[in-house]
């Protein structure tokens, strides 16, 4: 098992930016993928951004530009830096695991609120 442990959400004003963290823990072993979904009021889950382990990544097109992903694999830490929110931003952000067996593990979430 792998366990993830965000934090850095909030309530942040249009404009402004907050840093998300997400550490990992346990059975990690092999090339992963760590990324970030959300889901708003609503909607469903949709993938924000993702890195690999050599640190490619991939963004959402409504992010790019605005969001930056990294990650640190001493600390099987990944982080995704958020610039120029906006209220179609807020929703529950969710740490994704992508394991090399094709398993994927989930943090709890940590809601972005973005006041309209």
């Amino acid at each position: 098992q792998v366990q993830l442990v965000e934090s850095g959400g909030g309530l942040v004003q249009a404009g402004g930016s907050l840093r998300l963290s997400c550490a990992a823990s346990g059975s990690i072993f092999g090339p992963y993928t760590m990324g970030w979904y959300r889901q708003g009021p609503g909607k469903q889950r949709e993938l924000v951004a993702t890195i690999t382990n050599g640190g490619s990544t991939n963004y959402a097109a409504s992010v790019k530009g605005r969001f930056t992903i990294s990650r640190d694999n001493d600390k099987k830490t990944v982080y995704l830096q958020t610039n120029s929110l906006n209220a179609e931003d807020t929703a529950v952000y969710y740490c994704n695991f992508h394991r090399w067996d094709n398993r994927d593990f989930w943090g709890q979430g940590t809601q972005v609120t973005v006041p309209s």
